[in-house]
Order: structure tokens, then C-alpha cells, then sequence
């Protein structure tokens, strides 16, 4: 929101738990009807067959003429959260590449559980002209999937689900696991209660929240093993009641940081109010709360939109599947709150980034022990990015379920 393109695990394809993008209040998601762990397992190693032999299907598009759509689940002028840091992406990329302003076609408040509005959104798109649509939420997936089929002639570009076809049709999404290890150490050296909060917005069906909140809680145990993250989940991408009603009930638990994985910047404002610390998510939410949060997990997505777009008019787009990660810079955590982070969390965090850019480390190596007793994963071995982003539905020793 996230995005820097790196020769990344480009086919991997997503999971139906993954994260659909955060949206209005009327968009709020049901994630029911997400895949077996072993079909998302299937979907993801389908993916990683290359498509058509890496040639494109699409002639190059002349940069005047291009036009370029995108699907926002909720309001980027909100100015923080997941539509926004999805907008941000676009502009950056509309600097970039030095596109006019009546080139990008936005169609905003589209909630992703709604596919009647969804395949009008996306339609307009195409009468209006555009050769690529990026579909930001994961309910936009099967839209994308019959218009594609529809209309071979137009690009779907969908982020943060698992289909794809070997023409029109490909998704996106990112190791943003990689950025809230490197946040865990910042609550794990902030926190004085050992008691950290996570509202996240889904529970252990979801892969990508619950591997997010794993990388989260594997981060505070690297710099203090006497903490525990407490997580409550509101079953909601975006709802500001219920993030603030939880954000409310950790701290009535203790808890002195608030992390989230969820849209608005109400747990950071919570913890501001309430005279406590947080890490934000999605875009800098530094900006909503100031004298509490310590720093946010972020995206920058102009990584991929500019890759993809220069695609389109040099002719080279084809339906690969793009899985990026903190060292082409799609994630990342915003720069640290020098003002209330505590006293060497800087050095650690770099240490910490140095081992997954220039080292390997993929945060879930080795053996990992989970909060009911068991264990996960071999010695000298890492979960691969299957298991990852479709068959992360425990959650780590220091996390209690509230």
C-alpha cells in the first residue's frame, strides 16, 4: 500500500485467505468460503509454471494512449490505511512513467462483497478505454476472472488473491511478513508490561493475518522472551467500531503496545488516548497518532504498479504472478519514532533487516513452536511460500488468543 523489482518468486499464486484490501465499512468481507490449505497449496505450485513461455500476448501501447483503471475498496482521500497506501502506488507510478492525470481511471467506495457493483466498476474501466485494470481487494478476484475470460484484449490485475490465467489475468501480492518481524522487535524493546495487543482482522482461518501476527509475535521473542502478544480479531477488514473496541480491551488487559493488521488508524489513536504506544499498518500512521506510534508496516506498491504499466507499453506484460518482498522494497517499515522508541532499537532493527535482505533469513526457519504445544517446520529447512501465505493457521508460543 507497500510497494525495487527484484527477480522475485513472480508465480506464486495467492491463497483465498489472504488479505483482501481494507474498505469502506460497506465492504466488509466474509472470508468463509476461503480454500483448503491443500487446495491453496495446489493453486500456489500451479502458479509457478511460467505463462505462455514468458512472451506476451499484448502489442505495445502507446504511452498517450494508454489508460490505466483501478478498483479501491474504499477512499483514498481518507489518507491513511489500505486504499490510500494502494493510491499511492498509482500515483507514484503515474510519476514515474509521466502519465497525465485523465489516464488513471479510479473508481473508489467499490466494496468487494458486493460483485454486481464490482463488474460495473470494472466495466466502466473498459468503456472508458483502459488496457489494464488493477483490482486492489480480494473479492474483486472472481470478477476479474469472468471479465478477463470476456474480454482477452484488456489486462486484470489482481492484488492480494490467488488466481490467474496464462493470458489476461494475473495477482500480486508481498512477503509483508518480512516487515512485521522487524516491527515485533520494535514493540519487544518498547513494551514495560511484557504485554503487547494485535488487533487483526481475521482469525487462525486466514494464513496471511495470522502468518503476519506469527512474524509479529517471532520478532518480540527475538528481543524479549518474557513478552506475550495478546491478539483479538474483529472478523472485519474495516470496521473503526469494533478496531477501537478491541484496541480498548487489550490495553484494559495491560497490553502497553498495539499492533493491528486492519485498515483505520483507530488502535494507534486508541493507544495515543490512552496514553500507550502502537505500530501502525498499511501507510505511515505516524501521521494519525504521533506520541504513540512507533513506527508502521507498510507497502509500497508503486514497486509493481510501475513495473507492470512500463509492461503494457513496452509489449512485454505477461499473466506471471508477482510475489515481492523487502529486498526489491515493496514492504518496509516506516522510520522509527526516535522521540518514544526505546534506546537501541535502531541497531537491531538494521541487524535484523541485514539477515533477511543479505542473509536468507525468511523469519519462519527452523523448528517453530506454537502456542497449543506442537511444532512446525524441520531444522535447517524454511516453510516455503505455499505453506506460507495458505498453511499458516497456528499461531507462535508467546501469542494468546483473547
Amino acid at each position: 500500500m507497500k510497494k525495487k523489482i527484484l527477480g522475485v518468486l513472480l508465480s506464486l499464486a495467492m491463497v483465498g485467505t489472504l488479505m483482501a484490501g481494507c474498505g469502506q465499512q460497506q465492504g466488509v468481507e466474509d472470508q468463509n468460503a476461503s480454500k483448503t490449505d491443500s487446495a491453496q497449496t495446489e493453486e500456489s505450485a500451479d502458479a509457478g509454471e511460467d505463462k505462455e513461455d514468458g512472451k506476451s500476448n499484448f502489442a505495445p501501447v502507446a504511452k498517450e494512449d494508454l489508460k490505466v483503471g483501478v478498483i479501491h475498496i474504499g477512499d483514498p482521500a481518507d489518507g491513511s490505511g489500505y486504499s490510500y497506501a494502494h493510491d499511492q502506488g498509482i500515483v507514484e507510478m503515474q510519476k514515474e512513467l509521466g502519465l497525465e492525470d485523465s489516464q488513471i481511471i479510479r473508481k473508489n467506495n467499490i466494496p468487494d462483497a458486493d460483485p454486481t457493483m464490482t463488474e460495473q466498476a470494472m466495466r466502466e474501466c473498459i468503456e472508458e478505454g483502459c488496457q489494464i485494470i488493477f483490482a486492489t481487494s480480494f473479492n474483486y478476484m472472481d470478477t476479474c476472472e469472468a471479465l478477463a475470460e470476456e474480454y482477452p484484449d484488456v489486462i486484470f490485475s489482481h492484488g492480494t488473491g490467488y488466481k490467474s490465467n496464462d493470458t489476461n489475468f494475473n495477482n500480486y501480492f508481498g512477503r509483508i511478513y518480512q516487515a512485521r518481524y522487524l516491527s515485533g522487535i520494535v514493540a519487544g524493546m518498547k513494551t514495560e508490561t511484557n504485554k503487547i495487543g494485535y488487533v487483526a482482522a481475521m482469525g487462525s482461518e486466514n494464513s496471511e493475518v495470522t502468518g503476519g501476527a506469527d512474524a509479529f509475535a517471532i520478532g518480540v521473542a527475538e528481543v524479549n522472551p518474557d513478552a506475550q502478544v495478546y491478539v483479538k480479531v474483529t472478523n472485519s477488514w474495516l470496521s473503526p467500531t469494533e478496531e477501537t473496541n478491541a484496541a480498548k480491551a487489550l490495553i484494559a488487559e495491560g497490553c502497553d503496545v498495539i499492533g493491528q493488521h486492519c485498515d483505520t488508524p483507530n488502535p494507534q489513536t486508541e493507544a495515543e488516548s490512552a496514553g500507550v504506544w502502537g505500530v501502525g499498518y498499511n501507510s505511515d500512521m505516524m501521521n494519525d497518532a504521533p506520541k504513540a506510534t512507533l513506527t508502521s508496516v507498510v507497502w509500497n506498491w508503486g514497486v509493481y504498479y510501475t513495473q507492470a504499466v512500463q509492461k503494457v507499453i513496452d509489449g512485454t506484460w505477461t499473466s506471471e504472478n508477482y510475489f515481492g518482498g523487502m529486498d526489491d522494497g515493496l514492504v518496509d517499515i516506516t522510520p522509527l519514532n526516535e522521540d518514544i522508541v526505546a534506546p537501541g532499537t535502531q541497531e537491531k532493527v538494521e541487524e535484523a533487516r541485514k539477515k533477511i535482505v543479505e542473509d536468507g533469513f525468511n523469519v519462519f526457519d527452523g523448528v517453530l513452536e506454537t502456542n497449543d504445544g506442537k511444532t512446525v517446520g524441520e531444522e535447517g529447512k524454511t516453510l516455503d511460500d505455499a505453506t506460507i501465505t495458505g498453511g499458516i493457521n497456528w499461531y507462535y508460543k508467546n501469542i494468546v488468543v483473547k
